[in-house]
């Protein structure tokens, strides 16, 4: 029988080719990183594809290239197997499930860090693109300390033990993998949004990965959520997840179907994933006092402009508010969520060898849920 830790010197990975506009991506092999002492090394069994992903092999986003920082995979959702403990380490052993998030680790002792805003530390390292805050400096030849990650296309990662998500038993790996950004990135909306059980929550492009989770776990936390998306798909998916209603954007007003659906007065809650819906999200309010706006989905850098006149702000009692990605808490209870059945599978499965097919779907808008790679399947 052969051992079920033995480690390869190279693996599989999606790797991005012409980084830009024109990118796109081939399966390569690469070499096995080697963990540190506080590391380990995790063999992932699937990854998601994330909207993301693609402003980051674009370079659209006003940020230093991927390339520029020696990073050649992105990807930030991966669940696996521990195979390999660095020598401090104790919060893990051989065999444990494991994933991987959007962010890899933080300094831990800045003001972010303690109050629960870790996601925002200056110091936080992206997986798959940089060292957040440092990169610029970094850019500019102002720090030689830059660590260098590659992504969740890559099959076998390192991460550091203290930040790696453990994962619980009753949750497969391509469920999980999804919830590493997607679910726990919208719970952190929802519940910074503030926003009570049994409000009218409206989820602008919501036939996709973030907003699809965000249907579900606002439908667990007693919200009423309206989708408002375009094709028969994202309809029957939408419904199938808790929406309580969806709105074909070509085939009515948006605007007006949605505040006649919520009381005939508006949402009270607008999260944006879809980056092309800012133009209209004020619009879902209608005449609702004291709506929130939660701005998610990011645009190319310089594209969008989210605003209306003050008074609007002031005799709407409006508020517009922005969240990053989840923290391990948030993480954490969108495991849960899923261990308790309240998010269900929402992907779309495709081999490691059709990773650029996939990546090329969702570049072109065709995806309804989430895409994920099985690395352990090939056709």
């Amino acid at each position: 029988m052969s051992d079920p830790f033995e480690i390869p010197t190279h693996c599989k990975a999606g790797v991005v080719v012409n980084e830009g506009p024109s990118f796109h991506l081939e399966v390569q092999m690469v070499p096995v990183p080697e963990p540190g002492p506080d590391d380990i090394l995790i063999r992932l069994n699937y990854t998601g594809i994330c909207s993301s992903d693609i402003h980051m092999m674009q370079g659209d986003l006003g940020l230093p290239p991927m390339s520029s920082f020696g990073v050649r995979s992105p990807g930030h959702e991966g669940v696996g197997v521990v195979v390999k403990l660095g020598s401090n380490v104790k919060n893990f052993q051989l065999g444990d499930r494991a994933g991987l998030k959007p962010i890899m680790d933080t300094c831990g002792s800045c003001v972010h860090c303690w109050d629960d805003k870790e996601t925002y530390c200056k110091g936080a390292i992206h997986c798959g693109l940089m060292v957040a805050g440092r990169c610029i400096l970094a850019s500019l030849g102002q720090d030689q300390g830059l660590t260098m990650v590659s992504g969740t296309y890559q099959q076998y990662l390192v991460s550091p033990a203290r930040y790696a998500s453990p994962i619980p038993d009753g949750i497969s790996d391509e469920v999980a993998a999804p919830i590493m950004c997607s679910a726990s990135t919208i719970y952190r909306s929802l519940v910074e949004s503030a926003i009570q059980s049994g409000a009218w929550v409206v989820f602008p492009g919501g036939g996709g990965g973030v907003g699809i989770q965000g249907v579900q776990l606002a439908k667990a936390m007693g919200m009423r959520p309206i989708v408002v998306d375009t094709g028969e798909n994202k309809r029957t998916l939408s419904l199938q997840m808790g929406a309580e209603a969806f709105v074909d954007f070509k085939e009515t007003d948006a605007s007006q179907a949605v505040i006649d659906i919520a009381d005939g007065i508006g949402a009270h809650g607008v999260f944006v994933t879809a980056p092309a819906a800012y133009k209209t999200a004020i619009s879902f309010v209608g005449e609702r006092i004291g709506s929130t706006i939660m701005c998610i989905g990011l645009p190319a850098a310089g594209s969008t402009v989210l605003g209306t006149d003050p008074c609007e702000y002031i005799f709407k009692n409006l508020t517009i508010k922005g969240t990053l990605v989840g923290s391990r808490r948030d993480t954490a209870m969108a495991l849960d969520f899923a261990r308790r059945g309240m998010l269900r599978q929402v992907c779309e499965v495709y081999p490691i060898n059709r990773m650029p097919e996939a990546v090329d779907k969702l570049r072109r808008g065709e995806v309804a849920g989430r895409l994920v790679i099985n690395f352990n399947w090939e056709d």
